[in-house]
Order: structure tokens, then C-alpha cells, then sequence
């Protein structure tokens, strides 16, 4: 954020319930004991994302006739007027910012922006809030996934764990992160996924400390999520056949195409949202226009609906022309980017998958006649699509990566698919910059590039380091009143303010006594120093250590406003930089296990 902007509003956490005390401590204090928090959040995660799973299978039987509920598998809709039913769940998210539209608007704080900026803490009323949306976002059939729903749900509530048992800062964000290791292993029944993507996305750094508990939440995720029936993610890969090194230069292809793809639908969804604002249509009205799209779209392939998980199976086990599958791939952006850009909520973790597997299907038919010596199935071209274009939009490498080892259980596809993966990732970082989640933010005005933890620089703000006891004077005086007020030795320097009381500059008692200043009737207006340059309560440590880099100072007044100019503090370079210092110690302890 840019110099001088207020802090951003830690989210909630009402009514705090505490752990009893001995347990409390025994777990701040003991690897072990936070292991075991982590194994209840791991299944809290599993119990979580089969409930929301489930209710959002049951809403697709009840209002689409979907015999499995999965309901991108249907050929075609069950009946006409169920083209309607997306603009009917965006009638019900109006109503709820119809009857909101009135209260202040917080952005709803999500796993990556508690973690990154306000320490891992999070609202549970929040984490509702989003699950109910997302559910009816995907259950009137949006095209969006159910992931944010898990995640949030799980981080929530772990973060309330975490809160009961009075968490320091670094253990806190780190439940955070197997609150959304657990669900993601649980969705997919993948282990190693969940704990990378808590590793890369919402922790935002591996370390040993972190291993254990992590690993423990995902692993407890998939157990409960098995135990309570979960159909297993896995693709049949046949018989590749054997991988070569004149392999690699298509999937590398292909994993550049999945990075423009996946640009392109980021930038969509904004542009859409653009259009929509700019269509002066009233913000309630808006995911219903943007339902009715969807319904359209619906019309000519139900495979646009929901995340897509029924479509993908149906488009790795049956053939489809050419045209057939750009139609789809092209449809599906379209109305993610609708769903998303007209105020749906969900997230695209699921959706990059089946269209990455879309357009790993059309590359598979141009391959040979690009790359003759290639002998590569279209199933592990659409492997290696669904992680690039994943990797793209989501962002985390070795998540997909592991992805698809869990997802076919083998390892010269996963070499394959990590080759791409770092293609599709460097790409995108070099030419955009962003995943979904980190470009959402940028567009709000937030400068968070991931989970890594920045909330910290900007807690430690000007307001809290400076001296409030200021030594003043006013404008007028004269050296001689001056010398009398401040003997030399008696302070360093000496905040001038008008008959306003606004700041005017300040005095070096130095100068004040220093050889050139012989006629004692003068004023001391001619000493002012850094007249331009204060600072401001709700500055950064970094901020304000630029702008004593810039004014070439050793001290400078704190003001209350840029306009009202009154002084309410003090603050020196040294100390800043020394509680700057102190902080990153404290983080880099925390990150290495030796603070508990």
C-alpha cells in the first residue's frame, strides 16, 4: 500500500473462547501438543469439505434432476427452464446485497490475506458468510468450484482453534494452513497436494517446523474424507508408453499456451466486471444478468456448469471432436469469467483443471504433426494442460505437480508434468505477475504477492514506535529565550510549531549555540530544519525509514494530518531501524522453530 494509508481492519474474532490453561500451554510449548491441534483441524477440515460436498451434490439432484450430482456429466439440461436456475441463484446473492447495502463493505479476509496480512486471524462469521454464497454460487450452477467454500471453512475454524489456545503469531498462521492443507487433500484425496498447496499458498514457506503438523492435517483430511465415503481423484493413464527426453519440448509448448490461457481468463474476469460496472446496472441486479448468461451457455452444453467435475471424467473417457472440445474449452472460460466477474462466489481451482485437460486434448491432435517423434497420449497431454493452466491461475508449483502424481501414480508423467508446471509458472510471473487470488488483490489495492507474512510491517506502524513526550516551541522566539529554555546538553533538537500549533519545522540545539549564532534577539526561524518533512501515524517502519533516507535526517516530528499538521510524536531513524530489526529476527526465529 502506498505511504500514509490507514492499516487494514484486523477481521473479527467475537467472543473469544479460551482452552482450558494447562492444556493451552502445554500445546505454545510443545511440538508435540501443536501436532495434535493439527490432527483435529485435519479432521474439522474433512468433516467440512464432505458436509459442504454433499449439500452441494443434494442441491444439484434437487434442482437440475442430476442422477449423481455431479452436474457438468449431463448431455443436456433436464429440462428448458433449467437454463433459469443460475439466474436464480443469483437472485438470492442480490438479495443479500440488496439487504447489505447499507452496511460499511469489508472485503470478506480469505486464508492467503489473514495469513499474509493480519496474522492468521479470521472471521468465522466471515467463513460462513462465504460458504453459503459459494454453495449457492455452485448449487444454481455457476461456474465456479466449491474450493474457497473448504478452505475458508477449514482456515476459519482452525484460526478459532488457534485463537482458544492463544497461538503466537507464526503457529497461528500455520493452523491456518493446515486448516486448508486438510480440506484440499480431503477434496481431491490427495495428501501431498493439500500439504504443498498449504506450503506454497497459504503458509508461504516451507520450513521443518512447519512439516509435521501440516503433513499430520492432511493426512487426517484424506482419512476422514475416505472413512466417510469420498470417491478417490484419479485419472487412468493407461499405457503411456515410454517418456523421452523429445517429449519434453511439446509438454514445454503446451505449458506456454496453458499460461496465455490462463491469463486471458484472469483478465477476462475483470474486464467483465468492468463491463458490468460500467453498464450502470445496480450492483443486486448484476449476478442475475450474469445467470442468465450462464443459462444460456447451458443450453448448448451443460458442461459450463458448476466446477466441472463430472465433465472432465466424461471428456477423458469419451472421444469428442475437435471443434467439439474448442467449443467447450471456450464456453467453459466464458462462463467462469461471467460467473466470477458478475459477483458469483468461487474459485477456479477445479475449472483450470477440466480446461486445461480441454485444451491438453486439442494440442494432443496438432502434436504430431509439430513434433513428429512425439508418442505422447492425449490423457497425459491433458495431464500436463490441467497442471499448467492450474499452476497459472492458482498458483504453487509443487502442488500440481504432486497433483497429478496422486492423480494417475505415475512418476514419468510427473517428471513431464513438473517440467511444464515450471514453464506455465515462469511464464506467467514474468509476462502478468499474478495467480487469481494474488491479482484480485491488486486490483483492491493491495500489494500482497502471496501468504508470506507483511502483516507484521505494517503493524509496526509510526504511531506505535514514537516518543510522545516532544519538546515544543513556538515560532518567534528568540535565540536568547531559546537558550535559556534548552541549555546545551539539556536535548538534541526541539519541534517548532506556529501560533496554530501546527508544525513549522525543527531546531538542532546545536545550531542554536553553534559559533554563527552570535546575536541572541534573532529569531529562531532562520535554524528550521525539515519543514516538509513529517511523518504520520499510520506510516510503516518502511515507509519511514525511506522517508529519513530521503530527508536526510536523524529525527523527524509525527503530525496528526497532512492538512491539520499538529504534532503528536517523535520519531529517530536508529530506533526504527532497530525495532525493524528486532521484528525480523523475531519472524526469522519463528520461521527456524526456536521461539515457543
Amino acid at each position: 500500500m502506498d505511504g500514509g494509508t490507514a492499516p487494514q481492519e484486523t477481521p473479527a474474532t467475537t467472543v473469544p473462547v479460551k482452552a482450558p490453561s494447562r492444556f493451552r500451554a502445554w500445546v505454545r510449548g510443545n511440538e508435540i501438543g501443536l501436532v495434535i491441534v493439527a490432527c483435529v483441524v485435519g479432521v474439522i477440515a474433512g468433516l467440512v469439505v464432505t458436509a459442504i460436498g454433499r449439500a452441494a451434490q443434494a442441491l444439484h439432484m434437487l434442482l437440475f434432476s442430476a442422477d449423481d450430482g455431479h452436474l457438468s456429466s449431463m448431455t443436456a439440461l433436464a429440462a428448458p427452464w433449467h437454463a433459469a436456475l443460475p439466474a436464480c441463484g443469483g437472485a438470492l446473492l442480490g438479495l443479500w446485497l440488496f439487504a447489505t447495502r447499507r452496511r460499511k463493505a469489508r472485503p470478506l479476509v480469505d486464508p492467503i490475506e489473514a495469513n499474509a496480512l493480519h496474522g492468521g486471524r479470521m472471521s468465522l462469521r466471515d467463513s460462513v458468510i462465504v460458504v453459503v454464497q459459494n454453495l449457492v454460487s455452485n448449487g444454481f450452477g455457476a461456474s465456479v468450484g466449491l474450493e474457497a467454500a473448504y478452505t475458508q471453512m477449514s482456515g476459519g475454524l482452525a484460526s478459532r482453534l488457534g485463537t482458544a489456545f492463544e497461538m503466537r503469531r507464526g503457529d497461528l498462521r500455520m493452523l491456518v494452513g493446515c486448516g486448508a492443507a486438510g480440506a484440499i487433500a480431503a477434496a481431491f484425496n490427495a495428501p501431498l497436494t493439500g500439504a504443498f498447496y498449504a506450503f506454497e499458498l497459504i503458509i508461504g514457506t516451507y520450513s521443518v517446523v512447519t512439516l509435521a503438523p501440516v503433513v499430520a492435517a492432511a493426512l487426517c483430511g484424506t482419512f476422514v474424507a475416505q472413512l466417510l465415503g469420498a470417491a478417490p481423484f484419479l485419472i487412468e493413464v493407461g499405457t503411456p508408453g515410454r517418456i523421452t527426453a523429445l517429449d519434453y519440448p511439446p509438454a514445454i509448448l503446451l505449458a506456454v499456451l496453458a499460461a496465455g490461457l490462463g491469463i486471458a481468463i484472469m483478465k477476462g474476469v475483470t474486464s467483465v466486471e468492468r463491463g458490468i460496472r460500467g453498464s450502470g446496472l445496480p450492483a443486486p441486479l448484476r449476478p442475475i444478468a450474469g445467470g442468465l448468461l450462464v443459462g444460456a451457455l447451458a443450453l448448448v452444453t451443460p458442461q459450463v456448469l458448476s466446477s466441472g467435475h463430472g465433465a472432465l471424467h466424461l471428456q477423458l473417457d469419451l472421444p469428442a471432436s475437435l471443434s467439439m472440445l474448442a467449443l467447450i474449452l471456450a464456453l467453459k472460460a466464458l462462463a467462469s469469467a461471467v460467473s466470477i466477474g458478475s459477483g458469483f462466489r468461487g474459485g477456479l481451482f477445479f475449472a483450470s483443471l477440466f480446461m486445461g485437460a480441454l485444451l491438453g486434448n486439442l494440442f494432443a491432435a496438432a502434436a504430431p504433426w509439430i513434433f513428429p517423434h512425439t508418442a505422447l497420449t492425449p490423457v497425459t497431454f491433458a495431464i500436463v494442460g490441467m497442471s499448467s493452466l492450474a499452476v497459472t491461475i492458482v498458483g504453487g508449483p509443487m502442488t500440481m505437480t504432486f497433483l497429478a502424481l496422486e492423480m494417475t501414480g505415475d512418476f514419468p508423467i510427473t517428471a513431464l508434468a513438473l517440467a511444464a508446471v515450471v514453464t506455465a509458472s515462469l511464464t506467467a510471473r514474468k509476462t502478468f505477475g499474478y495467480s487469481f487470488a494474488t491479482w484480485r488483490f491488486h486490483l483492491r489495492g493491495e500489494n500482497i504477492r502471496s501468504a508470506h507474512d507483511v502483516g507484521w510491517i505494517r503493524n509496526l506502524t509510526v504511531g506505535r514506535m514514537m516518543r510522545t513526550d516532544v519538546r515544543t516551541t513556538t515560532l518567534g522566539t528568540s535565540l536568547k529565550t531559546f537558550r535559556r529554555d534548552f541549555p546545551l546538553g539539556s536535548a538534541q533538537r526541539v519541534v517548532v510549531v506556529d501560533a496554530t500549533g501546527a508544525y513549522a519545522g525543527i531546531v538542532l540545539v546545536a545550531d542554536a549555540y553553534s559559533d554563527e549564532a552570535t546575536d541572541l534577539e534573532a529569531k529562531i526561524d532562520t535554524l528550521l530544519r525539515w519543514k516538509d518533512a513529517v511523518l504520520l501515524p499510520q506510516m510503516s517502519a518502511r515507509e519511514a525509514a525511506s522517508l529519513f533516507d530521503r530527508a536526510e535526517s536523524e529525527a523527524l516530528a509525527v503530525v496528526d494530518g497532512a492538512k491539520t499538521r499538529n504534532v503528536v510524536g517523535l520519531l529517530t531513524e536508529s530506533h526504527t531501524l532497530r525495532r525493524y530489526s528486532e521484528e525480523l529476527d523475531l519472524r526469522r526465529r519463528e520461521a527456524a522453530g526456536e521461539v515457543r
